[in-house]
């Protein structure tokens, strides 16, 4: 076997199935999800011997093979009970499975269909298929979460996410990349439906690739043993103030305070419906000298005629704020004047926490 295809447990490294690694997360308080790709075949696979026909490819032409993949026929309904029965053994047969990230790779090449009678139905006729499959799978297990993932954002689309709870917008996790990327994104798409996540990429600090992956879906995708003693105690502290504050994020009204490509700092809010909090990332993202918020940012969607108190949230261990924080704002001076966050090159990203008073 090659990999992709026949979805079967490699015996020489897992001598004893998923199973067992399923039942070793939950004996550690660990819920476990698993990262599959079936819509894709390898070519030296059982299935494709077994199946040529349901392959993409052109009858008259050398097959084409993108990481050593060709794209399975979705429009043929076989292919599609194939691939709804790889996700439904996964979980019939490991019922303590919790998450899926659903990838797609391959791009298609020589498109064609050795089902379809019309050709020029094809693109559409496979989308209608996977997203068969889709509903299928949504009809039998409506609460799993599910990430679609496609090199990227190559399956960003709201058809899909009527199946799936969040997409990886690229796969390019550099931090400071991922504040334009994000901005840009949520011009279509609410906060909730992006996967941001920690990684290695880039040379910032853990606190600065931490609270840009906040404006979304919170994840961490690093060896968590390489962390410092503080960057983990931030980590681990940043999580429950983001647990505190992430139904904002995903539910409230976003308001664009400060545009990464028109200055030196990013700033974005996220309000709650009775504008009575919310939250405020702000990120530096021009290195020159001296580069920073140096005027106050004015603040959006709040009620012109409450007081309002700001106070600095997730700070590195051993840090202090730099915002005074015993003061009180009315809504119509934050909207009007601004608020400065004091970023700077030692405070690169500033997240503030924004109540009502009294």
């Amino acid at each position: 076997m090659a990999g992709l295809g026949d979805w079967e447990p490699n015996k020489k490294k897992l001598p004893n199935g998923i199973g067992t690694l399923v039942k070793e997360a939950a004996n550690n308080q660990v819920k476990f999800g698993i990262w599959i790709e079936p819509e894709m075949v390898n070519p030296k696979s059982e299935l494709y011997e077994q199946h040529p026909d349901w392959v993409v490819k052109q009858p008259q032409r050398a097959e084409h093979y993108f990481r050593n993949q060709l794209v399975l026929d979705l429009s043929n309904p076989k292919v599609q009970n194939f691939v709804f029965q790889v996700v439904d053994d996964l979980f019939t047969q490991n019922g303590e499975l919790a998450y899926i990230k659903w990838d797609c790779n391959a791009v298609i090449y020589n498109a064609h269909s050795a089902y379809l009678k019309n050709q020029s139905h094809f693109y559409i006729e496979y989308m209608r298929g996977l997203y068969n499959v889709l509903k299928r799978i949504r009809s039998k297990y409506p609460t799993v979460p599910m990430m679609l993932c496609s090199g990227g954002g190559g399956r960003v689309d709201y058809g899909a996410l009527e199946y799936f709870t969040e997409f990886w917008p690229s796969d390019n996790t550099d931090p400071l990349e991922r504040i334009f990327m994000q901005w840009e994104y949520s011009y279509f798409y609410p906060a909730i439906t992006s996967a941001n996540h920690v990684t290695d990429w880039g040379k910032q600090p853990i606190k600065f690739r931490t609270d840009v992956a906040m404006m979304g879906k919170l994840g961490f995708d690093i060896v968590v043993k390489h962390l410092s003693e503080k960057d983990l105690q931030y980590c681990q502290d940043a999580i429950k103030q983001y647990n505190t504050f992430k139904d904002i994020v995903w539910f409230g009204n976003q308001y664009r305070l400060a545009n990464p490509t028109e200055g030196d700092i990013a700033s974005m809010a996220y309000i709650n419906e009775d504008k009575s909090k919310g939250v405020i990332f702000n990120y530096l993202v021009n290195n020159r000298y001296g580069s920073g918020s140096i005027y106050p940012v004015r603040l959006k969607g709040l009620n012109p005629a409450a007081k309002y108190k700001i106070t600095e949230t997730c700070l590195y261990p051993g840090t202090k704020t730099a915002i005074d924080e015993s003061k009180t704002y009315s809504g119509e001076f934050l909207m009007t004047i601004g608020f400065n966050p004091v970023v700077n090159a030692q405070r690169t990203s500033v997240v503030l926490r924004i109540e009502k008073a009294g």
